[in-house]
C-alpha cells in the first residue's frame, strides 16, 4: 500500500492517481489537444536546460521566499486554476485551498471549479485568486466579478485562450461529464476506485457550483451542458478586458499570452501581471511550449509588467529554471491535480514540499543563495530559446 512518506517526486503521485481517480477524470487533468505534442513539450523543453554547478560558495543561509503580484509567496509557486478539481477528490478545490494557505502560497480557483467561491472563502482565512472565463452573458460575468469581490479574492485571473474549445480526444472519448454518466463502462471503472466514491458520498459538491443557481436557466446538470456549450464567447476582444478591469477594481493578470505581440498589449491595458501559458497544451496543439516562449515575452516587457507562467512545473528544479528566463512565479496545475487524486490535501502539502525542497537544494548548488538572485548565469545554454535575432 503506498504512503504518503513514500512519495518523493511528481511521478510518484500521477502514477497513484491513475489507479485511484475515475479515468474519465485522470484522463481530463492528464491530456492535451488533438496530437498532445504542446502537451509533451512543456514538460519535456524543461529537461533542454542544463544548469551551471558551482562550488566552493557560502551557502549556508538560503531563502526561496518571494512576492507575486504584491502577496507574499513561501516560493515563486502559486496553485493554478484548474477546472473539475472537485472531480479529482472530494471537495478538491477546498482541500487545495487550505493546503496553500497554510503553506504560503496563492491559490486560484477556475471558474469552472465544482466547489463554489462561497465555499472556499467559507473554509480559508487568507485572500485567494479567482480566475474568469469570458461568457456571452455579461450580467453572469459581472455577478461572478462581484462574488469574487464579497469572497475576499485579492487577484482575478482573466483566461483569454479560450474563446474556443480545442478537441480534446480523451474527453471526447470518455464521454466526460460531472458527475459520471452511469454507463456500463463508467460503471465498471468507478467499482475500480472505492476510495473516490467513498469520498465523493460524503459530499453534495458534485457538480459546477460557480454556475448552477447563478446563471439563467441553469438549475441542473442538464440545463448546464447545453449553456455551457453555448457561453464562451469568440468575440472576446481587449474591450472586455477594459471593461472586466473596471469591474474587478483589484490586481489584474491575463492569462494565456504566447506572443510578444500580445504581451505589449497586455501591458497596454493596465494588467498587474500576465502568465504566458498554453492552457497546458489543451488549446492550440502545435504552439511552442511556455518554457520556450517565456524569455522572448520577458525580455519584450519583463521591465513593465510582472511576468508569470505555467505548463510543464513538475517540480522544484523547473521553477527554478522559470525564474531564470524572467518569471517572477510560476503556477502548479498537474503536479497539483496528481498529488490531490493521490492523497488529498496532506497529499498536496508533500508536494509542496517535495518542490520547496528541490527548487532550495538545486539553487544552492547552483551558488545562489536567495530566488530574488536568480537569473540566466546560472543556466549553460541559457540562449537556447531565444528568439531569432537577440
Amino acid at each position: 500500500m503506498p504512503t504518503l512518506s513514500k512519495m518523493t517526486c511528481v511521478e510518484d503521485f500521477r502514477v497513484l492517481a491513475q489507479r485511484r481517480v475515475p479515468r474519465m477524470f485522470y484522463d481530463y487533468a492528464d491530456s492535451g489537444s488533438w496530437t498532445q505534442g504542446t502537451y509533451l513539450s512543456n514538460e519535456r523543453d524543461f529537461q533542454k536546460l542544463k544548469l551551471r554547478q558551482r562550488v566552493a560558495v557560502n551557502i549556508e543561509k538560503r531563502s526561496i521566499r518571494s512576492t507575486m503580484v504584491g502577496t507574499d509567496v513561501a516560493m515563486p509557486v502559486a496553485i493554478a486554476p484548474t477546472g473539475l478539481t472537485g472531480m479529482q477528490h472530494a471537495d478538491g478545490e477546498i482541500l487545495g485551498a487550505k493546503a496553500a494557505e497554510r503553506f504560503g502560497i496563492p491559490f486560484t480557483l477556475s471558474t469552472m471549479s465544482i466547489c463554489s467561491l462561497e465555499d472556499i472563502a467559507a473554509h480559508t482565512h487568507a485572500p485567494f485568486w479567482f480566475q474568469l472565463y469570458v461568457m456571452r452573458d455579461k450580467d453572469f460575468i459581472a455577478g461572478l466579478i462581484d462574488r469574487a469581490k464579497a469572497a475576499n479574492c485579492s487577484a482575478l485571473v482573466l483566461t483569454l485562450d479560450l474563446q474556443v474549445l480545442g478537441q480534446r480526444h480523451k474527453d471526447i472519448k470518455n464521454g466526460l461529464s460531472t458527475p459520471p454518466k452511469p454507463t456500463l463502462a463508467n460503471l465498471v471503472n468507478l467499482a475500480t476506485k472505492p476510495r473516490w466514491c467513498l469520498n465523493m458520498l460524503g459530499t453534495k459538491r458534485r457538480t459546477f457550483g460557480n454556475i448552477v443557481g447563478h446563471a439563467k436557466g441553469v438549475s441542473d446538470l442538464s440545463s448546464l451542458s447545453s449553456w455551457t456549450a453555448e457561453q464562451f464567447d469568440p468575440s472576446l476582444s481587449w474591450k472586455d478586458v477594459e471593461w472586466i478591469k473596471q469591474r474587478w477594481g483589484r490586481k489584474l493578470i491575463l492569462k494565456g499570452i504566447m506572443d510578444a505581440q500580445d504581451a505589449r498589449l497586455a501591458v497596454d491595458s493596465g494588467a498587474d501581471a500576465l502568465i504566458v501559458s498554453n492552457h497546458g497544451g489543451r488549446q492550440l496543439d502545435g504552439a511552442p511550449s511556455s518554457i520556450s516562449a517565456l524569455p522572448h515575452i520577458a525580455q519584450e516587457v519583463g521591465k513593465d509588467i510582472e511576468v508569470l507562467m505555467d505548463g510543464g512545473i513538475r517540480g522544484g528544479q523547473d521553477v527554478l529554471k522559470a525564474v531564470a528566463l524572467g518569471a517572477k512565479g510560476t503556477f502548479i496545475g498537474r503536479s497539483f491535480l496528481y498529488s490531490l487524486g493521490a492523497f488529498g490535501q496532506a497529499g498536496v502539502t508533500r508536494c509542496l514540499e517535495l518542490m520547496a525542497n528541490e527548487l532550495d537544494v538545486t539553487m544552492a548548488f547552483c551558488g545562489k543563495t536567495d530566488i530574488g538572485q536568480v537569473d540566466r548565469s546560472i543556466l549553460l545554454n541559457p540562449g537556447i530559446f531565444d528568439a531569432p535575432g537577440n
